[in-house]
């Protein structure tokens, strides 16, 4: 098969990395393939590539993945990387395309959904309106307002010790200008983002959040995008707690969703008992692959 890879840049990299393309076609110039690379420019992750190949069906076996790979491989070498990492649903021609490649599975993530419809809501009020000596809870649209945005990023630190397994994802440094250029590029792509918080009644510090980022449309699913709890205030039900409010939120401010989507690292027990409380179903599972260079 004749097969041309034509090389591209993405014309907007954002803030935290820069993004490289290759699109394979044919001898008919018909597309048959792409491979995407963000090369993460953060301090703490400069290390890192990421990696997401696509084949189309009726090409696969034809070596089209493998040119593609090596260019994108070769890449990441010239840019000093010493990892590359990708994704794949289990058990998926990609997944097994990437163990025959030198990529070696370190994460298993399992996606799961909830129904909003089959949610109960007399049983989610009462898991919100429990009370929890010592604590409040707090929520806002958008950016976080001024007056809680350093005690917000200091909460960030919530999601450092995370059960990861063998999975390098480097270190995420948050600050202030971080923090609100995430909600900014939510906003700019249409979307809404939910958060809500725990506050520690005696000094008003952010103990845990939950964030929920829902179409502008308030229709189809929404996503969550990360739940943690500080160390210090673990055990007192305040992730539970905090997601039954953030559901609660996503049923009553938008009455046409129809699911909210998550999810959870294998390992990551608590997170998967308060998602499996809640009522989150499974849909399917992926693997993380890693690829030392």
């Amino acid at each position: 098969m004749s097969l041309r890879l034509t090389a591209l840049t993405d014309p907007a990299p954002g803030p935290h990395g820069r993004r490289l393309a290759w699109l394979a076609s044919d001898a008919e110039s018909h597309p048959v393939g792409t491979a995407f690379l963000r090369l993460f420019t953060d301090p703490g992750r400069q290390h890192l590539a990421e990696l997401a190949l696509h084949v189309h069906p009726v090409e696969r076996r034809r070596h089209v993945g493998s040119r593609l790979l090596d260019a994108a491989v070769a890449t990441a070498r010239d840019d000093d990387r010493r990892c590359v990492i990708a994704q794949a649903e289990a058990g998926s021609p990609g997944d097994r395309f990437l163990a025959a490649r030198g990529f070696r599975k370190v994460l298993t993530l399992r996606y799961t959904r909830l129904p909003l419809a089959e949610v109960d809501a007399a049983a989610l009020a009462g898991i919100v309106e429990r009370p929890h000596p010592g604590y409040r809870l707090l929520s806002w649209r958008g950016t976080v307002p001024d007056h809680l945005v350093r005690t917000f990023v200091a909460a960030r630190h919530a999601m450092d010790d995370m059960p990861m397994d063998e999975a390098d994802y480097g270190t995420v440094t948050w600050d202030e200008d971080r923090v609100r250029a995430a909600a900014r590029a939510v906003e700019r792509r249409g979307d809404l983002l939910h958060t809500v918080v725990a506050v520690d009644a005696r000094d008003g510090s952010i103990a845990g959040f939950t964030e929920l980022v829902v179409p502008g449309s308030g229709t189809g699913d929404g996503q969550h995008y990360g739940t943690g709890v500080l160390p210090e205030h673990r055990g007192h039900g305040l992730g539970r707690w905090m997601k039954a409010e953030s559901i609660r939120r996503a049923r009553t401010d938008h009455p046409a969703l129809a699911g909210l989507l998550t999810d959870t690292a294998d390992g990551n027990a608590p997170m998967r008992r308060i998602n499996d409380a809640l009522g989150y179903a499974p849909t399917h599972t992926a693997h993380q692959h890693q690829r030392q260079l």
